[in-house]
């Protein structure tokens, strides 16, 4: 029961790290000039990315950071600097000149790939908090039942953004070309708010630490 009661604590946490309403704009942004197909692949890499990630943090993730040196509030600091650029290029719309300057550029899969992942994959999907929250349970319950148990359900998070990814476009045929923009915008500042957390978060737990 309480496996149970963890589970479900950390399937809402993930969800409300992740985000997947707020990663549509972004998601839009990022695949201008890209077809149906194109952005299907882009979120299906961008999906399977972040769950390889979780696999290697969930199974090794307090090794992997020791052995490197890092801890957890620095690990969130560098996710929210990261963040807080691709904030500023939202609200700002540089980086839809970027994409408009480079729309005759074809399309190919490394184009998908690097878009896929980064920064979708990361750090917005498989982000500082999403990594942080699955170490964090996985350690909780040791053995292989309680690192599948954590995979479960990072993978049904990760389902459920790639769903939301999946109606960028009909929203962007609703919302249009304005509406896009102002979205965009909006998300951004909410973006730069959680940059910002992240960073609070992270210098709070390295004062906390010393």
């Amino acid at each position: 029961m309480i496996l149970n009661d963890n589970l479900l604590n950390t399937f809402i946490t993930l969800l409300v790290v992740i985000d997947p309403p707020g990663i549509i704009p972004v998601f839009l942004v990022l695949t201008v000039g890209m077809n149906q197909n194109e952005q299907r692949q882009t979120a299906l890499t961008a999906s399977c990315i972040s769950f390889s990630i979780l696999i290697v943090f969930a199974f090794a993730g307090m090794s992997i950071l020791t052995t490197l040196g890092i801890s957890l509030g620095a690990f969130r600091i560098a996710g929210g600097i990261l963040l807080f650029f691709i904030a500023f290029e939202m609200i700002f719309e540089q980086r839809a000149e970027r994409k408009e300057k480079t729309v005759e550029t074809a399309i190919t899969r490394d184009h998908i790939r690097n878009i896929a992942a980064f920064p979708l994959a990361i750090p917005l999907i498989a982000g500082p908090g999403t990594i942080s929250a699955t170490i964090l349970m996985a350690s909780k319950h040791h053995g292989l039942d309680g690192v599948i148990a954590t995979l479960l359900v990072a993978a049904g998070a990760i389902l459920t953004c790639y769903f939301f990814m999946m109606l960028a476009s009909p929203v962007e045929k609703i919302i249009g070309n304005t509406g896009r923009s102002i979205v965009t915008r909006l998300f951004g500042v909410l973006l730069a708010a959680l940059a910002v957390q992240f960073v609070s978060d992270g210098i709070r737990t390295l004062l906390s630490d010393s």
